[in-house]
């Protein structure tokens, strides 16, 4: 193979990978918990579970994934109670669920606060891989990108802000960021940011 067919099957196979790596994953950003924190604090404990979301469908779906996590955890989840945000667009302080959850017996409060991160058109991109050969003493193939094709429409990636706050003092106990790439299966997206931010918690020795 001459250096010119070398370099053509490189930057062939570099633009295929760099195409197959444009697929985003869902990640942990970043988390922190208190030092003072004994180890697996909400074992066996009643947690209040509170999701905050601009569409409700997206709350309740929340809500029900937390509560799923909380209960493979051997704790268990108490519904928080609705609220209303003077202040769209903003979490909702802890205050407005700490009375409630020391009612409930909840030993703390676990929230999650579900935001847009990202929006993508997707046009209905179509890959395809050409045959390569050698003749003549030339490199011939390539990979080639065309759109649109079969579709297409706006989708949008969430973010998840959890924190979880001892109901009796009030005092946040553990927090973590997740960010899922823009998805039109809300569900599936939103069920990736729970296990993200669980993972974190686990890791953490929160339950």
């Amino acid at each position: 193979m001459t250096s010119s067919s070398q370099r053509h099957a490189t930057l062939a196979a570099s633009a295929f990978a760099a195409l197959l790596g444009g697929c985003a994953s869902t990640q942990l950003d970043a988390q922190w918990t208190d030092p003072q924190m004994a180890a697996n604090p909400l074992r066996g404990a009643r947690v209040m579970v509170a999701c905050e979301a601009y569409e409700m469908v997206v709350k309740h779906i929340c809500q029900d994934q937390l509560s799923a996590e909380v209960v493979a955890r051997g704790a268990t989840p108490v519904m928080a109670p609705e609220t209303t945000n003077p202040a769209p667009g903003r979490p909702l302080g802890d205050d407005q669920y700490l009375a409630a959850a020391r009612s409930a017996g909840a030993r703390a409060v676990l929230t999650s606060y579900i935001t847009p991160s990202a929006t993508a058109v997707n046009p209905g991109i179509t890959l395809g891989i050409g045959g390569f050969g050698f003749g003549g003493g030339g490199f011939s193939g390539g990979v080639g990108v065309s759109a649109p094709i079969g579709g297409g429409g706006v989708s949008t990636g969430y973010a998840s802000n959890t924190r979880i706050t001892d109901a009796a003092s009030g005092r946040l106990m553990w927090t973590a960021r997740a960010t899922a790439p823009p998805s039109k299966d809300i569900n599936t997206q939103l069920s990736e940011l729970t296990r993200a931010v669980f993972g974190a918690a686990d890791k953490a020795q929160v339950f």
